[in-house]
C-alpha cells in the first residue's frame, strides 16, 4: 500500500532540482569563459602577425614592379637586383581620393635637395593654341604658263643674234635675232606690188576692180602677219615701199633666256626651236607629301617656305594645286604653291623647306615632355604642393613643335613636371606596388 508524500519530502525534492539547475548554469559559464580565454591569444597572435607583415620590408624590381619579395634577391624575369621599397611617410604624402590617382601609381614626395639632384623642373600649364605641321622638301620650278619657246614659221638663216647667251635677261619688245628668209623677202615684194596696184586702181570707175585690188593688198599683208613679222616692220614697209633683206624678231615678253640652240649663221627650218624665254617674276614650288600625311594636302591650306641658305627668310603662301596622282615608288603625292618672285629670291632648281599646316587645336598647353605616354594612357605629374607630386591621367588632343594640348585632366595654372618626370613615374610605381601589396 502506497503512502502519500509528506510536505517535508515534497520540499526537499524541489530544492535538489534547483541546486542541479544552478550547477548546470555555472558549468556552462565556466566552459564559455575557458573557450574565450583560449581563443583570445590566437586572435592577438593573428593581429600581431598582420601588423608584422604590414611593417615587414618589401623588395621589388625597378623594371618589373609586379615582382615583390620580403627578402633581397634577383628578379626572376630580368635578373636585376631587387631594391627595397621605401615607404612614404603618411604625414608627408597624404593619400588623395582614389578617383584622382591612376591605378598602379601613387603620389610622390621629394624634398628640395633630392629635387635639385634629380633635376626636377616644373612649368605652369597655360591656355593656348598648337598647330600641327608637316615638313617637306620643296623644289622651285618655273611657272609653266610663263615659258615661251621661240620658233620660226619660215626657213632662213640667222644673220644676227642679239640674245646670244643663256641666262641673259631680255625685256618685252627687245630684239632677239635677225632672220634672212627668201620666202619672207618674196612676200614683202608681193605686198609692195599689191599696195601699188591698189593705189593705181583706186580711181577706177568699176567698184569690183577697186575692191579686188584692195583685197589683194590685204591678203599680202595677212600673209606677213601669219609669218609673225612684227607689226611695226609691216607699217614701215607700207610707208617706204622698200623690202628689207632681214627682219628683226623681238621678245614677246620679258624674262630670261633659259635655253638657246642657235648661233649666228645657223640655218633654221619652220618650227625649229631657237631659244626659250622664261619669266621668273612668278614661280612655283612643288613639294612631296607622304601618303600618310595627305591630310595636310588641301587646296587653300596655308604653307610656309624657308630658304636653306637663309632660314630667317620665309615666304607665306597657300596650296594652289594638289596633283591627282600618287607616286607609286615613293608613295608620295605632289602639291604646288605659287609665289611672286620680283627679286628673284627663288631660283628654278633650288631646294627649299616647306611647312604645311595639318591642323590646330586650342586648350591647356604644356611642354610635350610633361606627358608620359605608356601606350594605353597618358599621365602628367602635378605639383599639388612644394615637393608633392600627384600622378594624373590626361587626354592629349594635339602634339606639335614640342607642345601638347590637353583636352581633359588638367586646368590652366597648375604646375606639371617637365624634367626627370620619368624618375617620378618610377617612384610612383614603386609606391603604388607597395600600397597594393600592403592592401593584400
Amino acid at each position: 500500500m502506497n503512502t502519500p508524500p509528506t510536505p517535508r519530502g515534497h520540499f526537499a525534492r524541489h530544492a535538489w532540482l534547483a541546486l542541479a539547475t544552478a550547477l548546470a548554469l555555472l558549468l556552462a559559464v565556466v566552459i564559455v569563459a575557458g573557450w574565450a580565454g583560449k581563443n583570445k591569444p590566437a586572435e592577438a597572435g593573428q593581429a600581431a602577425r598582420a601588423e608584422h607583415g604590414a611593417h615587414q620590408d618589401v623588395y621589388t624590381c625597378p623594371m618589373h614592379p609586379e615582382v615583390r619579395s620580403h627578402e633581397p634577391g634577383s628578379c626572376p624575369i630580368c635578373g636585376m637586383d631587387l631594391v627595397k621599397v621605401e615607404r612614404p611617410a603618411p604625414a608627408a604624402t597624404p593619400k588623395p581620393p582614389a578617383s584622382s590617382t591612376p591605378d598602379g601609381l601613387a603620389p610622390v614626395h621629394v624634398d628640395d635637395g633630392a629635387a635639385r639632384r634629380a633635376g626636377i623642373r616644373t612649368v605652369e600649364a597655360a591656355p593656348g593654341r598648337v598647330a600641327s605641321t608637316v615638313r617637306a622638301v620643296g623644289n622651285v620650278v618655273p611657272d609653266e604658263g610663263r615659258i615661251r619657246h621661240i620658233t620660226t614659221k619660215v626657213a632662213g638663216w640667222i644673220e644676227k643674234l642679239h640674245a646670244n647667251a643663256t641666262g641673259q635677261m631680255v625685256r618685252a619688245g627687245q630684239p632677239l635675232f635677225e632672220l634672212y628668209s627668201p620666202e619672207l623677202l618674196a612676200t614683202q615684194e608681193e605686198y609692195v606690188r599689191a599696195l601699188r596696184t591698189a593705189e593705181e586702181l583706186s580711181t577706177s570707175s568699176l567698184p569690183e576692180v577697186r575692191r579686188g585690188a584692195a583685197d589683194l593688198a590685204s591678203a599680202a599683208r595677212r600673209r606677213l602677219e601669219l609669218f609673225d613679222v612684227p607689226p611695226d616692220f609691216i607699217e614701215q614697209l607700207q610707208r617706204t615701199g622698200r623690202p628689207a633683206r632681214t627682219i628683226v624678231f623681238r621678245a614677246p615678253f620679258g624674262g630670261y633666256v633659259s635655253e638657246k640652240t642657235v648661233v649666228e649663221g645657223h640655218k633654221v627650218e619652220p618650227g625649229a626651236e631657237l631659244m626659250t624665254i622664261t619669266d621668273l617674276s612668278r614661280v612655283w614650288v612643288t613639294a612631296q607629301v607622304y601618303e600618310a600625311e595627305a591630310q595636310a594636302a588641301r587646296v587653300g591650306a596655308p604653307a610656309t617656305v624657308t630658304l636653306q641658305y637663309d632660314p630667317a627668310a620665309s615666304l607665306r603662301g597657300r596650296i594652289a594645286l594638289v596633283y591627282p596622282t600618287v607616286d607609286a615608288e615613293s608613295r608620295t603625292l605632289q602639291v604646288r604653291l605659287e609665289f611672286a618672285n620680283p627679286r628673284l629670291v627663288l631660283k628654278p632648281g633650288m631646294f627649299v623647306n616647306v611647312t604645311l599646316e595639318r591642323g590646330r587645336a586650342d586648350g591647356v598647353v604644356v611642354p610635350d615632355s610633361a606627358v608620359i605616354d605608356s601606350g594605353t594612357r597618358q599621365v602628367v605629374f602635378v605639383e599639388a604642393a612644394p615637393g608633392h607630386f600627384e600622378p594624373r591621367e590626361v587626354t592629349v588632343g594635339l602634339r606639335a613643335d614640342g607642345q601638347a594640348v590637353l583636352a581633359a585632366g588638367l586646368a590652366a595654372g597648375e604646375r606639371v613636371a617637365v624634367a626627370a618626370n620619368f624618375l617620378l613615374d618610377s617612384e610612383s610605381r614603386l609606391h603604388g606596388a607597395a600600397a597594393g601589396h600592403a592592401g593584400h
